[in-house]
């Protein structure tokens, strides 16, 4: 299979930095020739300055390629760990998706499991511009626990740019005046923070009503209007009476969509991720270990709590020379 664009201009770069290397390590050799067969005291000076500069710039391009080697290491694994797991959801999500362009979609399961990178992986793989167009985030953890929802209205205003003290009605014309020349995307993290009857309004006073009104528009726009409600701990799914998960005929997108709970990785998907590894990104360091999958995948589930997602990607990871929780605030845009 052939390599992804972007790392094959990190290595054109990696090329024309050791070509340069080879070049150094050629003259430094060179000068310590001349340096052994030198006699005039001002020559060896002039011979052990230009030794000295040659060899900082020499140490210059090998970092530059332990960096380049790095970054590149780090996308091809980023690119992978992009395709292990999370099918049901990607499934059912592509399966609404083709039938409207406008839609509202909880991402839920318990602590760890990695809401917010399926949250990405949904965005930037699966929607046509990805994150170009409008995002509105709102971090609920933050404002949830209040007791008055007018905090979350107030802050709603403030993100879409009416300021702090507009009606959803209002909140919701400006979204559906933006949806006409590009993508929205809103994105509420942390509806587990919320009180069941702070969401049921968000949906009956906001969501309800922009998609009820994008549904009238005459001629269909070729942007999408997504909102995501992704819960960190699981407990929101289980409000049956506000979702649905089946895609039936009478649906319209003033329902929100229930995804499948996130669970933990089996050993029937690391198995299969593994094996794909071989022929799609051969040059990840997990690929030397191929042979050894059985026992491999064994590690992974023992020291992540039978397959709990976001620790499986720490210690895939870790196995590639990389920590998880600083790639994780790289790789993920949203």
């Amino acid at each position: 299979m052939e390599s992804h664009p972007l790392f094959n201009i990190y290595m054109s770069q990696r090329e024309e930095l050791q070509k340069l290397l080879d070049l150094l390590e050629e003259k430094i050799l060179f000068l310590q020739t001349a340096k052994v067969t030198a006699i005039d005291a001002v020559a060896l000076f002039s011979l052990h300055k230009q030794i000295e500069e040659a060899e900082g710039e020499r140490d210059k391009i090998i970092q530059q390629i332990d960096n380049l080697e790095s970054v590149a290491c780090s996308e091809e694994l980023y690119r992978a760990l992009l395709k292990l797991g999370y099918r049901d959801q990607v499934r059912s999500f592509l399966k609404f998706l083709k039938a409207q362009s406008i839609g509202a979609f909880l991402i839920h399961g318990l602590l760890d499991h990695g809401q917010r990178w399926l949250l990405n992986r949904l965005v930037t793989q699966h929607i046509r511009l990805g994150t170009m167009g409008k995002m509105v985030r709102i971090e609920l953890d933050r404002i949830g626990r209040r007791r008055d929802i007018s905090a979350l209205w107030r802050e709603f205003g403030g993100r879409v740019g009416l300021g702090r003290q507009h009606s959803p009605t209002e909140i919701a014309e400006r979204v559906f005046h933006w949806w006409k020349t590009q993508n929205v995307i809103l994105v509420f993290h942390g509806v587990d923070c919320m009180p069941e009857g702070y969401l049921q309004e968000l949906l009956d006073e906001f969501w309800l009503p922009l998609a009820s009104q994008a549904r009238e528009v005459l001629s269909p726009t070729k942007y999408q209007l997504l909102m995501f409600l992704v819960d960190y701990e699981g407990c929101v799914g289980c409000q049956d009476t506000i979702f649905v998960e089946e895609l039936e005929t009478t649906w319209e997108p003033r329902v929100p969509i229930k995804l499948p709970i996130i669970n933990p990785f089996g050993d029937r998907i690391l198995t299969d991720w593994f094996e794909m590894l071989e022929t799609e990104f051969h040059t990840l360091p997990l690929v030397e270990l191929i042979n050894e999958i059985e026992d491999l995948v064994q590690e992974i589930l023992e020291n992540s709590d039978n397959g709990v997602p976001e620790l499986a990607f720490s210690e895939i990871c870790h196995r590639c020379g990389c920590n998880w929780y600083e790639e994780r605030e790289r790789w993920l845009k949203i």
